[in-house]
């Protein structure tokens, strides 16, 4: 009989010719288990997803109170069920004013895709401005505004009318005019390796967006819900989207994603034509009923009050003549070593340590820190040991 890793090589898609073919059984907190049960820490959140950990016994709860109610019943947008609308009525409590009316979708990369559209259909316009470096999913659309070539261009061509300017040059901002539907941007660029924005910046993209009646999308699909140390990562630049853009976190551990507007440009959908965006699953009561349980025990555990004091432990700690940077905000860090090569060699040895890190597509060099909000200190102290310890090994 062949083994399971066997048959997930034979018959699960593969997307490198490395997986890491880690197999694990179970999950809790900040560690997964494997079929032997050892402990592996989880230092990413499986790509910024467990805020809350592995398993959150009200997250799971939630889950099963709605498996006993229902299940799908309907393509989004036409029934009222009550984990989308409660869901939904949470999230725009805790947003600016203008961030009124939410669209639930399977994941970031939909999101990305319906907000697009949305800035197209609402200001009539068919220009496009992303980010060099920008990572923003991998469907057509999402795939058209990143920011690196060597992702892209195996799959051109892609939408017509995208501009690419530069993190924090002013002068760049010239490129948004008055064809310009959106700009696309990360609130922290988290592929090319936890680049922040100057708050100047920001506040001179802003005004742009406002003085061409361009729709300002951010893309808080990485950074939402406390990964910065605060909810939202645009808190930390006193500025407002047009369209906000959540998934990873959002769900609890389970696929969900969201765009979100105005009521007047949200209501661009409804007509001209009629169903200008559908999903048949986003918005699923299950994943809603998540979700919710998820940003309840966020708030009430006030779990992104201490995110700070962790992310400063972390860079008091590392320090190593083979690091030569630990930059990030909050709980989203990047270790930067010399080169690949190094990394690599530091996170191979670090996983079989029982620590689980991870590269930045266009960062390569950079080591990715983004464990669960509920790590302490202590687990903070002893997977820094381990990196260290990998560093010590390999450098």
């Amino acid at each position: 009989m062949p083994t399971l890793r066997q048959l997930f090589l034979a018959n699960n898609a593969q997307t490198t010719n490395f997986p890491l073919l880690l197999e694990f059984e179970r999950a809790e907190g900040i560690y997964m288990y494997d079929k032997e049960g050892r402990a592996y820490m989880d230092l990413i959140s499986g790509i910024g997803v467990s805020n809350l950990g592995h398993s959150n016994p009200h997250v799971i709860k939630a889950i099963k109170d709605q498996l006993d109610k229902y299940m799908h019943l309907m393509v989004y947008g036409e029934y009222v069920q009550t984990p989308q609308v409660r869901f939904a009525e949470k999230l725009i409590s805790l947003l600016p004013p203008n961030l009124q009316s939410v669209y639930f979708t399977n994941s970031g990369a939909e999101a990305v895709e319906g907000a697009i559209k949305l800035a197209k259909r609402f200001t009539g316009r068919h220009q496009v401005v992303a980010f060099h470096n920008s990572y923003h999913g991998s469907t057509h659309g999402a795939l058209s505004v990143m920011g690196n070539e060597d992702f892209k261009q195996a799959y051109r061509p892609l939408l017509p009318g995208v501009n690419f300017i530069r993190l924090n040059h002013a002068d760049d901002l010239r490129l948004i005019d008055g064809q310009t539907a959106c700009v696309i941007f990360e609130s922290v660029q988290g592929e090319a390796g936890v680049r922040l924005p100057d708050a100047e910046y920001m506040q001179a993209l802003r005004i742009r967006c406002y003085e061409t009646g361009t729709l300002l999308i951010l893309d808080e699909i990485q950074t939402a819900f406390g990964r910065t140390g605060k909810l939202f990562a645009f808190e930390h630049f006193s500025i407002v989207p047009d369209i906000l853009l959540l998934a990873k976190a959002l769900g609890g551990g389970m696929p969900v994603g969201a765009f979100i507007a105005s009521n007047d440009v949200m209501s661009s959908f409804k007509e001209n034509p009629i169903l200008g965006h559908i999903t048949t699953f986003g918005g699923h009561p299950v994943c809603c009923a998540a979700g919710l349980a998820a940003l309840e025990v966020l708030l009430s555990e006030n779990l992104v009050d201490r995110v700070v004091e962790k992310s400063e432990l972390f860079k008091k700690i590392l320090v190593h003549p083979a690091i030569h940077d630990v930059r990030g905000l909050g709980l989203m860090l990047a270790i930067e070593f010399e080169n690949f090569d190094l990394n690599k060699k530091i996170i191979d040895r670090c996983i079989d340590q029982g620590v689980i890190t991870d590269w930045f597509l266009h960062c390569s060099n950079s080591m990715r820190i983004a464990p669960p909000l509920i790590i302490t200190f202590d687990e903070i102290q002893q997977a820094c040991e381990i990196i260290l310890d990998a560093a010590d090994a390999c450098y």
